[in-house]
């Protein structure tokens, strides 16, 4: 996707290549983002939060979430940054839902409910965990045993899943269970996840992990180069 759109921006020489860094190796990746020839990096699993130790500098978005998942190199200092509540404010706007004032229901506890929890300021959020006493900051919050989200989730404006439910093709929601309102699946899988089949088959405004990550890739490629990203050319690098 990124080689993709360094092509159709006409950015020759430029390249995105995958590290598999050990815990143990992070300091020493990041040092190495400090060479010219670096203009940046994506993190993931399970860097995102250890990551801010290495870099010069956190953004307000990456502080909030509490995690990075992307470093720009900007006038020779490392920037941390989170594209993940780019992706996510896109997937709301996709779905036809204004956060202020709406009750919303986000699957998970974990990184990508915290991104879920700044795309969604001024929304009446509630949070369902495996692990409740894990959930830090992320109130209130409902056990997943607890058949109390499940009413939630029918009279939500919007639920947003979270946790990696989908990923195998497993489902996010219990049988019997329905999204009354828009649904956002974080989960990329090609061709959607079961909850966004079955919201689209009840007729709910969905949007899936699939245009979420193009729009967090998006704003990490404009945070590298400075320019707007070719939106249409990174997608059909995706499909293929």
């Amino acid at each position: 996707m990124q080689r993709a759109a360094f092509t159709a921006a006409g950015l020759r020489g430029w390249d995105y290549r995958i590290h598999d860094v050990a815990p143990e190796g992070l300091g020493g990746a990041v040092a190495l983002l400090r060479e010219a020839e670096y203009a940046g990096a994506n993190v993931t699993i399970p860097h995102k939060v250890r990551v801010m130790e290495h870099v010069d500098g956190v953004d307000g978005e990456a502080s909030a979430v509490g995690a990075v998942n992307t470093i720009c190199r900007q006038e020779g200092r490392l920037v941390g940054m989170n594209t993940d509540v780019v992706g996510l404010r896109a997937a709301l706007a996709e779905v036809g839902v204004d956060p202020v004032g709406a009750p919303a229901l986000v699957l998970g506890a974990g990184g990508s409910a915290r991104a879920a929890a700044v795309a969604l300021a001024g929304a009446r959020v509630t949070y369902v965990a495996r692990r409740p006493e894990a959930a830090g900051p992320l109130k209130p919050v409902l056990a997943w045993d607890d058949p109390a989200w499940h009413r939630l989730a029918a009279s939500a404006d919007v639920l947003v899943n979270a946790t990696p439910l989908g990923r195998q093709g497993e489902a996010a929601l219990p049988p019997g269970v329905e999204p009354g309102g828009a649904v956002i699946d974080l989960v990329y899988v090609r061709g959607g996840t079961p909850l966004t089949a079955l919201a689209a088959s009840l007729g709910r405004p969905c949007a899936d992990g699939w245009s979420i990550l193009v729009a967090q890739g998006a704003a990490a490629f404009t945070a590298w180069t400075g320019r707007p990203a070719p939106i249409a050319a990174m997608t059909a690098a995706l499909d293929r």
